[in-house]
């Protein structure tokens, strides 16, 4: 049956690009209309659902580019992993993978997860099994022994292993691959978080056999020589991209510029707890720390949207909070929604299939009350959420 949706607004996107008083008809999984209220209209057919709602706004899904569906989001996600079972996992996995539905979010992007259940929750969502968004999966991230999120089961040590361990991800149905370029805060003993974990030759091996797979690379890099040793590389995304030194924070002009010539997307994983890190360090240093990004854009770095949703204090029911850190630093609101709509579709490979509302795309779409070009908590009670064409009205969930 068809969906026909009228509303004030529609954001089609890019930059704000809309219609007022319009709709959008949705034939199955597929947008096969967007305009004018009265055109669209025309081509519903006489048995179209309709919904009526002059006072909302409707744009495309949005997408969490970065999150840990594995991850409680509590103050110790790793203890909290470690007492879970694989089945009690999946579960949760698939409650936290709802609350982001509930959202506005539609798609995706798991960036390290146990035993590749991220696949096995990607597939129930794709059969219309379990309520979700879409989601790609990097599962086992690559690391070296004892090195960041090790227990995750991805350790790998020298060429060989890890040209192996990007077969093994690929056969068990990978849509990226995640390399740990340094390390990070969630793992105790293992190296710091600005030092590297892997030579510019093994990075280069993890990219080749990736690439030589048709799967694009995710690296996660805080520490400047990590990033630089990336960019090298060829990686298709560098996620928190922080430029941490030993002494501090160091970014590299040339690597920006590499960075903005190769359209490497950076995905800063600013968690909804982003608050916490000014108030613990200061405004004046988290400006200057969270400056970088904004001037990494403006030497024409694209970046995207991501949460890091799992990590402590990184919850999965307020992707809003992560958008509004991007306005805290001065984006204005048509590029912090083309952030997490057509940019993060372009910068997944997905920008054939979503991120925008055109006919022909999937129906990945969000109903709001109000406007998000005016006010992003627009954003935070979505009237309907609707993924690959199945419509979602947010509500209470029984506890997991």
């Amino acid at each position: 049956m068809e969906l026909l949706i009228s509303a004030g607004q529609l954001l089609t996107g890019p930059a704000g690009r809309g219609i007022s008083d319009g709709a959008v008809l949705v034939r199955g999984p597929e947008i096969v209309a967007v305009g004018p209220r009265a055109e669209v209209a025309a081509l519903a057919a006489p048995d179209a659902r309709r919904m009526d709602l002059p006072g909302s706004t409707v744009l495309p899904g949005l997408i969490d580019c970065h999150v840990h569906l594995a991850f409680s989001a509590g103050p110790d996600p790793v203890g909290d992993l470690s007492a879970t079972d694989d089945a009690t996992l999946l579960e949760d996995m698939a409650h936290r993978a709802r609350l982001l539905l509930d959202h506005g979010v539609t798609t995706v992007r798991d960036l390290g997860d146990r035993g590749f259940l991220a696949v096995r929750l990607r597939d129930e969502i794709g059969a219309g099994r379990r309520p979700g968004p879409r989601i790609l999966s990097a599962t086992v991230p690559l690391t070296p022994p004892e090195g960041h999120c090790w227990f995750l089961g991805g350790v790998v040590e020298g060429e060989e292993q890890i040209r192996a361990r990007v077969r093994r991800n690929a056969e068990a149905g990978a849509d990226v691959i995640k390399v740990m370029a340094t390390g990070g805060g969630l793992t105790s003993g293992g190296a710091a978080t600005w030092e590297s974990q892997f030579t510019p030759e093994e990075l280069r091996a993890v990219v080749d056999e990736a690439h030589r797979l048709g799967l694009p690379v995710a690296a996660h890099a805080h520490g400047t020589d990590g990033i630089a040793a990336s960019v090298a590389a060829g990686v298709d995304t560098v996620e928190h991209c922080t430029w941490m030194t030993r002494d501090g924070f160091r970014a590299l002009d040339d690597v920006v510029a590499e960075m903005a010539a190769k359209n490497v997307y950076v995905c800063p994983g600013a968690s909804p707890n982003w608050r916490a890190f000014a108030a613990r360090f200061g405004e004046d240093r988290a400006r200057d720390v969270f400056g970088r990004l904004r001037w990494m854009a403006e030497q024409g770095v694209p970046l995207i949207s991501g949460t890091d949703a799992g990590v402590p204090g990184a919850v999965f029911d307020n992707p809003v909070g992560s958008l509004e850190f991007y306005a805290y630093l001065g984006f204005p609101n048509d590029q912090i929604l083309d952030m997490a709509t057509g940019t993060a579709a372009t910068a997944l490979g997905l920008g054939d299939r979503t991120g925008r509302l055109a006919p022909g795309l999937r129906a990945d779409l969000v109903v709001v009350d109000g406007d998000p070009l005016v006010d992003l908590a627009a954003l935070r009670d979505p009237r309907l959420v609707v993924a690959e064409g199945r419509t979602h009205v947010p509500g209470p969930q029984p506890e997991c």
